[in-house]
């Protein structure tokens, strides 16, 4: 997540170059032919070009809109899952009267915000965190899931034993919250929590499952492939036949100037159309940067911060002082 006003020109400029190296060069190769070759039959009608770019920014405006609320979707139940979590801390602390079993519930509590948010953060094939772009701006930020392993988050929350059973699953923080239920019944059946609290911290279960669950689909389930495939063709498509389109309307300049730019209007066909195809494909690099909201990018959801943030508070709620530091944003970024 971006926390700084805005993204530095600079920034925006390395991470989109390589659209503007490939622009600049779709822009030279019909400019140089029709004006020093005389190539006059490769201009084509503006109006084509005006239709198709039409659709293209209409296709754009749609995937840009979608992708934005998958987002903030992602980000309304991950704030949902750290409330929740937060809820269950005093619980732990209301109803039990002994600390060993209050600290074991809201530490495995934290085992599983961890889990859940490694695995949350395990790519995909359709992910985009691999491009070349992306990777090249991983050096502006860190992600604390790739750099620290799972295992060793865990050893700060839960036993050896439940490591090594959950960690081989498929699902380990499926496996934890299975473990609290069964840890919830046994505190039941020996007397330690009575049936009204029992029922109410079994809800607050199943509501970590539910936001898990939604976690998950929003992480599994991609922005359809169909509507992110159209989008990018129309948008090379438009980038290829732009400068096209722009030949004929520059040359009729020439009969409005003299001297130097006399003859020499069309020339401008070059900045213009990069200019105008930069616009559109950073558009949409931009909708692409935001759909998948789990995938480690500069734009992420901060589930690492936030699961930090939560952790700090419920700590303190046990009335420990020794607390792990907040996590920081890197130049402007944090995750």
């Amino acid at each position: 997540m971006r926390t700084g006003k805005s993204y530095k020109l600079s920034e925006f400029l390395i991470w989109t170059r390589r659209n503007i190296y490939w622009q600049l060069l779709l822009g030279i190769i019909p400019t140089t032919l029709y004006q020093l070759f005389h190539f006059s039959w490769l201009a084509i009608p503006w109006t084509v070009v005006a239709m198709l770019g039409s659709a293209t920014a209409f296709i754009i405006g749609f995937k840009n809109q979608e992708t934005y609320n998958r987002t903030w979707e992602a980000r309304k139940i991950w704030g949902a899952t750290i409330s929740a979590s937060r809820s269950w801390a005093i619980m732990c602390r209301d109803h039990l009267d002994n600390k060993e079993k209050i600290q074991e519930l809201i530490y495995r509590q934290l085992a599983w915000l961890t889990a859940l948010r490694y695995q949350l953060r395990s790519p995909r094939d359709w992910e985009n965190a691999g491009k070349p772009y992306n990777r090249e701006f991983k050096k502006y930020y860190s992600v604390p899931e790739e750099t620290v392993p799972l295992k060793q988050e865990l050893e700060k929350y839960i036993s050896p034993k439940e490591i090594k059973d959950i960690i081989p699953t498929n699902n380990p923080a499926t496996q934890l919250l299975g473990i609290q239920g069964s840890t919830l019944k046994k505190l039941h059946n020996d007397g330690s929590i009575d049936e009204f609290n029992f029922l109410g911290m079994h809800t607050v279960l199943r509501e970590f499952s539910d936001h898990q669950g939604k976690n998950e689909r929003i992480k599994n389930f991609p922005y359809p492939r169909q509507y992110a495939t159209i989008s990018t063709l129309f948008v090379k498509l438009f980038c290829i036949l732009l400068p096209f389109g722009m030949l004929e309307d520059f040359d009729q300049l020439n009969d409005k100037v003299d001297g130097f730019l006399y003859g020499n209007m069309v020339w401008l066909v070059i900045p213009f159309s990069m200019l105008i195809s930069w616009v559109f494909t950073s558009l949409e690099q931009v909708g692409e940067g935001t759909e998948n909201p789990f995938e480690g990018s500069a734009n992420d959801v901060p589930l690492s911060q936030m699961s930090r943030a939560v952790e700090i508070d419920i700590r303190q709620l046990l009335g420990e002082t020794v607390l792990p530091p907040p996590l920081l944003p890197k130049n402007s970024i944090v995750l």
